[in-house]
C-alpha cells in the first residue's frame, strides 16, 4: 500500500516537474520573441511607422504580463514539488521510527523477562541460603 502510495507521489512530482520545464521553455521562446519585436519596434520607429510601433509595444506589455504569470507558476510548481518531496521524507521519517520504536519495545520485554529470571533465581538462592543456615 505504502508502495502504491509512494509510486504515485513520483509520479506526481514527475508530472510536475515535466510541467515546470514546460513552463521554463514557454518562457524562454516569449523572451526570445519579446527582443526580437523591441528590436523591431525600435527600427519600425526609426523608420517613421509610429502606429505600428505602438502596437507591438502594447503586444510587449501584454506579453510582460504573461510572463509574470508564468513565473508566479514555476515558483507555484517548484513550491509543490519541494512540498511533495519533503512529505515523502517524512513518511519515510516515520516508518523509520516506528520501525525503531517496536525494536525498542521488544528490547524492553526481553530485558524485562530477563530481569525476572534474574529475580526468580535470586530468591531461589536465598531460599536455598537459608535452608542450608537454618540446618
Amino acid at each position: 500500500m505504502l508502495d502504491l502510495l509512494s509510486s504515485k507521489k513520483k509520479k506526481k512530482i514527475q508530472q510536475l516537474k515535466q510541467q515546470r520545464d514546460k513552463l521554463k521553455q514557454y518562457q524562454k521562446k516569449l523572451t526570445l520573441q519579446l527582443e526580437k519585436e523591441r528590436l523591431l519596434a525600435k527600427q519600425l520607429l526609426k523608420d517613421g511607422k509610429k502606429e505600428r510601433a505602438l502596437l507591438l509595444l502594447k503586444k510587449k506589455r501584454y506579453q510582460d504580463q504573461l510572463l509574470d504569470k508564468t513565473e508566479t507558476q514555476i515558483s507555484n510548481i517548484e513550491r509543490m514539488v519541494q512540498d511533495l518531496e519533503f512529505a515523502q521524507i517524512e513518511v519515510t521519517v516515520l516508518e523509520g521510527l516506528k520501525v525503531g520504536n517496536e525494536c525498542l519495545k521488544k528490547m524492553h520485554e526481553v530485558i524485562e523477562r530477563v530481569w525476572l529470571q534474574e529475580s526468580h533465581a535470586s530468591l531461589h538462592r536465598l531460599d536455598v541460603s537459608l535452608i542450608v543456615t537454618s540446618q
